[in-house]
């Protein structure tokens, strides 16, 4: 298997528009991977797509996909959402009669298919594509493992009960990728001692080099949101071969160096971290 990061940022993607922090201003001359696009996974093998930010059509152009047989949401968020009309613009045939369209495989967990019933109108939209024939929409139960190409693939809830990670299994390796939302998060012992463990970053209350207060103690995205430092310590009990860090958002005030800067850090206490910028590929 190979992971290929289509989007490595957050909500708040790099550059934010009319931002002219140096972060921001650096970004737009440079481009990647000084610039983050939304979030968004690729698992090569299995060849599955994990979410649909809102820039997925760019970045599945410039990537290194070529085939998708099927994709997993893992929560609702408008962030890995709303890119979800990407199965008509791939998929349809508007050029000939009769169509021949092509039609994608999507695995809704529990919880979200509920989610998608009641937020940003995603299930109306999957039904009008299911209609046309470009994608088909499984609905799976919790405990459910789906097999694609091969390779199982386990959803199952984190502490933030609407979300899910997954657990990919195949050719002896295992690997966990836990798209957003970790606050509370106590990896379950089934999840100790992957392969490669995909996390998001949490956010940087502290600036992770300086120490500097970032987050107001008193702001309310604390109690809502894992922090780096939190992160890391789930990072320690999860005990992976190796981690890659995501969902790196521009508030953090870091650049592509600094994250490099950081790397070493890490490593030198002992972490096997290697932070994702967009385009990058690592197997297993």
């Amino acid at each position: 298997m190979q992971i290929e990061f289509l989007g490595s940022g957050g909500a708040v993607t790099t550059p934010r528009p009319h931002c002219t922090c140096p972060v921001c201003a650096e970004a737009r001359i440079k481009g990647i991977p000084y610039s983050r696009s939304g979030p968004g996974v690729f698992v090569h093998g299995p060849n599955v797509l994990i979410d649909t930010a809102e820039e997925i059509k760019a970045q599945l152009n410039r990537s290194q996909v070529t085939h998708i047989d099927a994709c997993f949401y893992s929560h609702w968020h408008p962030d890995h959402v709303m890119g979800m009309r990407v199965w008509e613009t791939r998929n349809a045939d508007f050029g000939h009669w009769p169509a021949n369209h092509a039609c994608t495989d999507i695995y809704l967990p529990q919880q979200v298919a509920v989610d998608f019933h009641n937020f940003l109108g995603a299930w109306n939209q999957f039904e009008f594509m299911q209609r046309h024939g470009w994608v088909k929409v499984h609905v799976l139960n919790d405990g459910d493992v789906v097999t694609v190409n091969g390779t199982p693939i386990r959803p199952f809830r984190v502490a933030q009960d609407y979300v899910y990670a997954f657990v990919f299994e195949g050719e002896g390796q295992r690997v966990l990728i836990a798209p957003d939302e970790l606050y509370q998060w106590d990896p379950p012992d089934d999840v100790h001692g992957m392969d490669m463990v995909v996390l998001p970053m949490g956010i940087t209350e502290f600036h992770p080099l300086t120490g500097e207060r970032l987050i107001d103690e008193a702001h309310p995205v604390l109690n809502a949101e894992a922090t780096f430092r939190q992160t890391l310590g789930m990072v320690r009990k999860l005990a992976a071969k190796r981690v890659i860090m995501t969902h790196l958002e521009e508030i953090s005030g870091m650049n592509y160096d600094d994250y490099i800067r950081l790397e070493f850090k890490l490593r030198q206490d002992g972490y096997n971290i290697t932070f994702a910028y967009d385009t990058l590929v690592v197997s297993i």
